[in-house]
């Protein structure tokens, strides 16, 4: 069998997600997740440049900004560059090979092109503020809340990574390999897959948000409002790889009965993730705020924040919300920014530019009459 190109005619509409045949033909006249080619869809229709934004008021903005300040700011783009220098390859990494529809295949390589968008993005907010951005980057991994929070993601990637690379390479049965015997089996390998794309739904729909916070809190302030924007475009994005998971997540158990199986005995585990990842993000803000505050935005307000973002994430994918007391969300001001509505981040639109636009979005509903009485 070959991963690269076979000559079996496939019916895509009897193929399971992952692990059938690899795809051959790249087709996207037929799918069987209309929904997943339907994201596809939405994601290429936000194509966007980080060199779009203008970001020479924020160059102004840091000068001015207090050394907490600037700790808070610096410190969350460090933490943003890890995390999407992990999701800019690991999707294509680990769920590709194992991989069975072209609308699941072709989502994984959009998904990832977008996160190097994102990655690019931190290297033109850094070099607009730093004469030498090495400064910033070299320091990233000295952060130990930073590199806890790598680990704890990389973990089920490497696991999948791991026996796939087994299955791909030998099939399911026991190997040995180095001396060692290996069982490769199948459920297995679903179960691997299944905590791979719940821990990633966590990171899609919890670890970035803290960090979003705080950017939007800056331009609530009218301060670091180009940045505020690329947040702004960044979100826009992660909402739709936040929708994508979520809907595999809901397929996979419908499609195959292991699938419903291993959701129900994985349950508890899933929890924990999403409780490890709220940990994360409280212990990351108490980071951020180490040396002082910002107008409007505590440690206690994002704690309480995390709580409602991680009750809503988990209620999406069919659990109970883990933190009972909390309902309303303490920072309402941060949904105008996430929904995709117009913001617009400064008074002076030659200054900063607005963002009421979309960009590479095209209007399909002109009909012949869309234009009708109009005279030139």
């Amino acid at each position: 069998m070959s991963h690269t190109f076979g000559t079996e005619t496939i019916n895509y509409l009897n193929s399971s997600s992952f692990f059938g045949e690899p795809v051959n033909i790249a087709r996207y006249d037929i799918q069987k997740y209309s929904q997943i080619e339907k994201l596809v869809e939405k994601q290429m229709g936000f194509f966007w440049r980080e060199t779009e934004i203008d970001l020479s008021k924020d160059s102004k903005d840091f000068k001015l900004l207090s050394e907490h300040e600037k700790h808070i700011f610096i410190s969350n783009i460090r933490r943003q560059i890890l995390l999407d220098s992990v999701q800019g390859r690991a999707p294509v990494l680990s769920f590709l090979p194992i991989t069975s529809l072209p609308e699941l295949e072709n989502w994984f390589l959009v998904w990832s092109f977008f996160e190097s968008i994102h990655s690019r993005s931190y290297t033109h907010i850094i070099r607009n503020l730093y004469p030498n951005p090495s400064e910033v980057f070299d320091g990233i991994l000295d952060i130990q809340e930073i590199v806890d929070c790598a680990k704890d993601i990389t973990k089920y990637y490497d696991e999948l990574n791991r026996l796939s690379g087994y299955y791909n390479l030998l099939g399911c049965g026991k190997h040995m390999i180095n001396g060692q015997e290996i069982d490769i089996n199948m459920y297995d390998l679903k179960k691997a897959l299944w905590m791979c794309l719940n821990s990633v739904n966590a990171l899609e729909g919890v670890r970035f948000y803290v960090s979003f916070a705080c950017s939007w809190a800056f331009a609530e302030l009218k301060k670091m409002e180009g940045n505020a924007k690329i947040i702004k475009f960044i979100a826009r994005d992660e909402n739709v790889h936040l929708a994508s998971t979520q809907q595999i997540l809901k397929l996979l158990p419908k499609e195959d009965p292991d699938f419903a199986k291993i959701q129900k005995e994985c349950e508890p585990l899933v929890i924990e993730i999403f409780r490890q990842v709220a940990d994360q993000e409280k212990n990351w803000a108490k980071y951020l705020f180490k040396d002082g505050s910002m107008i409007g935005l505590t440690y206690e307000i994002l704690c309480e924040y995390v709580e409602y973002i991680t009750n809503r994430r988990l209620i999406n994918i069919g659990y109970q919300k883990m933190f009972k007391d909390v309902v309303d969300n303490p920072l309402g001001w941060t949904v105008k920014w996430i929904g995709g509505g117009n913001v617009e981040v400064q008074v002076a639109p030659q200054e900063t530019e607005i963002s009421s636009y979309l960009t590479g979005a095209i209007k399909k509903d002109v009909t012949d009459d869309t234009f009708k009485g109009l005279s030139l």
